[in-house]
């Protein structure tokens, strides 16, 4: 099998039926790792600011050339799904935000999957009402540790991650950057246009936009883009059949419109999966301009 740890992408092993006698058959990535620092991942339950204050699986990545004393700047990275999770894997995006002097936090919120039905099911009809207290929750625990500098705090995610991260600048002016990655910004014109299917918004919302016009727009980031003062990066691709771009072109005009600090960067002949599999070029430049972003505001 392939396994992958936070500090390594991935080697083949091999191993018994039960998962004993685990021999390691290579080492792909031993030269390159010999070259440059990583960060690991420490592993924590912090509360969530919701009223039950239940606590939240969380990883915590300090930066690199970490100093007792000194307060840096946090990235909070939200997961798409919105039914995915986080686990024990290398994510590159975080070790790079990590060596360039920033603490990365990840976090499994309700609606995550991994912790029982109920905690899964909780964001049906209350996309992003149920699931940001855990997120600012998990800020502020790690804020209260003394070494996040909480006038620099940023945001980002991609798919639900996006939608999350347009929800939380439309709720809170604490981010003072933020980069959403091929959201979904308007409930109403997702449904039935996305490739995912009709049926999984009824599931996920309750219903057709007709049926419930006003719960469509209550749950709908693009309500909010008046109490939207974050500077926002827009980063999609044109051939995003999961989360179409009209998404990402609602949001930007509206923005614009009100005169906010946004930018909209437009990847050709890419997919949803632009920062797993489209064309390295496109890659790197995404994470080129994520750095730029939080360089510049944070």
């Amino acid at each position: 099998c392939i396994v992958s740890e936070p500090l390594n992408p991935c080697d083949i092993i091999v191993c018994s039926a039960d998962g004993s006698d685990e021999r390691r058959l290579t080492r792909m990535n031993e030269d390159f790792f010999a070259t440059v620092e990583l960060s690991e991942p420490e592993e924590v339950w912090l509360p969530s600011a919701s009223e039950d204050r239940r606590p939240i699986h969380a990883w915590i990545m300090k930066p690199i050339g970490f100093r007792e004393g000194v307060r840096y700047p946090l990235v909070l990275e939200i997961h798409g799904g919105p039914h995915a999770m986080y686990g024990n894997v290398y994510f590159h995006e975080f070790q790079l935000l990590a060596a360039q002097g920033y603490v990365v936090l990840y976090t499994n919120p309700r609606g995550s999957q991994g912790y029982g039905q109920q905690f899964l099911s909780c964001t049906r009809g209350a996309w992003g009402e149920a699931d940001m207290p855990d997120l600012m929750g998990a800020v502020d625990a790690v804020i209260e540790r003394g070494f996040v500098d909480p006038s620099r705090l940023g945001v980002t995610g991609g798919s639900y991650g996006g939608f999350m991260t347009n929800w939380v600048i439309g709720h809170t002016d604490r981010f003072k950057a933020a980069v959403t990655q091929r959201c979904v910004s308007n409930l109403a014109s997702f449904y039935g246009t996305s490739d995912i299917g009709f049926h999984f918004l009824e599931y996920e919302i309750g219903g057709t936009p007709w049926e419930q016009p006003e719960l469509y727009r209550r749950l709908s980031p693009l309500t909010y883009a008046p109490q939207m003062k974050t500077p926002l990066l827009i980063l999609h691709s044109e051939q995003d059949y999961r989360c179409p771009i009209e998404q990402a072109e609602q949001l930007f005009v509206w923005l614009k419109k009100l005169g906010r600090t946004v930018e909209f960067v437009r990847f050709p002949d890419e997919s949803h999966g632009l920062s797993r599999s489209g064309k390295p070029k496109h890659r790197v430049e995404r994470l080129q301009h994520i750095l730029r972003w939080f360089a510049e505001y944070l």
